[in-house]
């Protein structure tokens, strides 16, 4: 089978049903695309298929025949370190994919594109705030307001002129 890997001509000998994932992984030697579900529901797999994301643990080798793939050791982005710099990875299981998918949607998307654009990618680590400042810019998402270990927690009260509510068992004075 004949296609252009990463801006390469290959040509892999294996059989037209056998997935794509498995081909770049076993027959190409590129461990970056990886696999998650097997099913096309986790996007871990993803890569880009004449510029397109697609799951290729859902695509025989038949399909990409004389087209372009492109994994994520032939992308050249800045994406991997806007989410890493962001807070966008940890165990690092969905970062190829949530990569891939992020290089189709061109420069300086919204975060509603991000969202919509990644809605094929699960994340069990990172709750998707630090991938989307990673893509959309750090209002998109703002970073969670953190506090020091040990410091007190003391919420503000409204200035409301009222008297102040009792708490649950004390009495209430009247008067």
């Amino acid at each position: 089978m004949r296609f252009v890997l990463n801006g390469k001509r290959a040509e892999v000998d294996a059989p037209p049903l056998k997935r794509l994932l498995d081909v770049l992984r076993e027959d190409c030697g590129l461990a970056g695309t990886r696999e998650g579900c097997g099913e096309g529901e986790c996007g871990a797999c993803t890569v880009l298929l004449d510029g397109a994301p697609v799951n290729s643990c859902l695509v025989p080798l038949a399909h990409v025949r004389g087209r372009k793939v492109t994994t994520i050791e032939g992308l050249r982005s800045r994406v991997p370190e806007a989410l890493a710099r962001e807070g966008g990875t940890q165990c690092g299981i969905c970062t190829p994919g949530v990569v891939m998918a992020a290089s189709a949607l061109g420069p300086k998307p919204d975060a509603a594109r991000v969202r919509e654009a990644l809605a094929g990618n699960l994340c069990r680590c990172t709750g998707y705030a630090g991938i989307v400042r990673a893509l959309a810019g750090p209002r998109a998402a703002p970073r969670p307001r953190v506090r020091a270990a040990g410091a007190a927690i003391v919420p503000k009260r409204k200035a409301t002129g009222s008297p102040r509510t009792p708490r649950r068992g004390q009495p209430v004075r009247r008067g």
